[in-house]
C-alpha cells in the first residue's frame, strides 16, 4: 500500500515557509534597506535576488511538486 502525497507542498510547510511569509518577507527586506540606507544600489540587488527567490519558491518548487505528485498518481503503463 502507497502513502498518499499532499496534493499541494504547502501542506508539507511550516508556517514560515508559506507563501505568504515568503511575500511578506520579500517585501520586508528591499522596504527595510530602502527605509535605514536610501540606496538604490542596495535596494536594487537584493530585489533581484529576492524575485529569484520568488520564482524558485513560489513558482518552480510548487509545479515540479504537482507534476511529481501527479506522475506518481498515474499507474505504469508499460
Amino acid at each position: 500500500m502507497q502513502e498518499s502525497s499532499p496534493a499541494s507542498i504547502w501542506q508539507l510547510k511550516p508556517w514560515w515557509c508559506q507563501p505568504w511569509s515568503i511575500v511578506l518577507t520579500g517585501l520586508a527586506v528591499p522596504s527595510a534597506l530602502w527605509y535605514l540606507f536610501h540606496r538604490l544600489w542596495l535596494v536594487l540587488p537584493a530585489a533581484v535576488v529576492i524575485l529569484a527567490w520568488w520564482a524558485l519558491f513560489l513558482y518552480w518548487v510548487p509545479k515540479q511538486y504537482a507534476a511529481a505528485v501527479s506522475a506518481q498518481a498515474l499507474p505504469d503503463q508499460r
